[in-house]
């Protein structure tokens, strides 16, 4: 397995084919591999929405700034972000932790302590944008994943998420939709498989510090 080719064969898709479906052991990688992303404090506030239904994708496209690509992929994924890292949530989690390492709480405490005074003190708008920064890397996560899955896709901001939170029902899981991943096969007519990539030369966008 060479990556470099891997992600020099990835692009943004322009157009699925809409015959071709991925298959379920696929779909189950990309649940995994998003699962597995690294996230600050480990506290994941990012959930994925997974979307297999014909009706449902076509109801999108408009309000995805009419991208077809919504309608065509063989899945939606949608990158939803938690509405409120409360203490509760950080309760859930270190909980979490107790149960797969055995942790003890004298030595949870500290932390769990720590993260929660920190939170209480973040604004609305902070904890949000902290938020959005675990969606990215969950996006780029994926994306490498695609790649050398030979998954193809086609990353989306375009598209209005409160529309996409009302028709998704994502509201009563206190979620927010924050980012698109249509994912499947790109189409044989699709000219922009065949154009090579554009980006910096190495010596610009690498510095080298010995």
């Amino acid at each position: 397995m060479d990556s470099i080719k891997d992600l020099e064969w990835r692009y943004a898709v322009k157009k699925f084919n809409s015959e071709k479906i991925l298959p379920q052991e696929k779909i189950e990688r990309l649940k995994q591999a998003f699962n597995l992303t690294a996230t600050s404090y480990g506290l994941q506030p990012i959930t994925l929405a997974v979307i297999h239904n014909k009706g449902l994708q076509n109801k999108l496209v408009e309000h995805s700034y009419g991208q077809q690509q919504v309608a065509q992929a063989s899945h939606v994924l949608v990158i939803c972000i938690q509405n409120d890292i409360n203490e509760a949530y950080i309760n859930k989690y270190f909980e979490q932790v107790k149960k797969v390492r055995g942790t003890s709480q004298d030595i949870l405490d500290p932390f769990k302590n720590a993260l929660m005074a920190d939170f209480s003190k973040k604004e609305v708008h902070e904890i949000e944008q902290w938020s959005k920064n675990q969606a990215y890397l969950a996006l780029g996560n994926l994306l490498t994943i695609c790649a050398l899955e030979k998954i193809d896709s086609c990353p989306m901001e375009g598209f209005v998420p409160s529309v996409y939170d009302d028709i998704l029902n994502l509201k009563k899981n206190g979620l927010t939709s924050v980012l698109v991943l249509p994912v499947g096969y790109r189409a044989d007519d699709d000219v922009f498989s065949e154009f090579k990539k554009v980006r910096k030369n190495l010596e610009e966008s690498i510095i080298e510090i010995n």
